[in-house]
């Protein structure tokens, strides 16, 4: 019997334990409202550290090709507009911003 899908099943179950026992007590404990909209705002935290340096070195010639493009991200995030149209012009922007920079 080959050890690799015990392997896997057995690093499965220990990574499961440490992210389902919290969920488990948590669960089960009453949190203020404060508490509770502060862990809402958790993963748009995480989601801006994760992304900010991206924009600062998505050009390594020039700062502003990420910051032009994250910043229409951002306007189009505040209209709510879906996501996608987010991504598009943003990737757009930078695009037209490096072809008037480089000429």
């Amino acid at each position: 019997m080959k050890t690799e899908p015990l392997l896997v099943l057995g690093m499965s179950i220990v990574t499961m334990i440490p992210r389902l026992l919290p969920v488990l007590f948590i669960s089960k404990i009453k949190l203020t409202p404060f508490t509770e909209s502060w862990f809402k705002g958790v993963p748009y935290a995480a989601l801006g550290a994760l992304i900010f340096p991206g924009i600062l070195n998505a050009d390594p010639r020039s700062a502003w090709t990420g910051i032009l493009g994250g910043t229409v991200a951002f306007i189009f995030a505040l209209l709510r507009l879906p996501a996608y149209y987010a991504v598009i012009f943003a990737v757009v922007t930078a695009s037209v911003f490096k072809l008037i920079e480089s000429s």
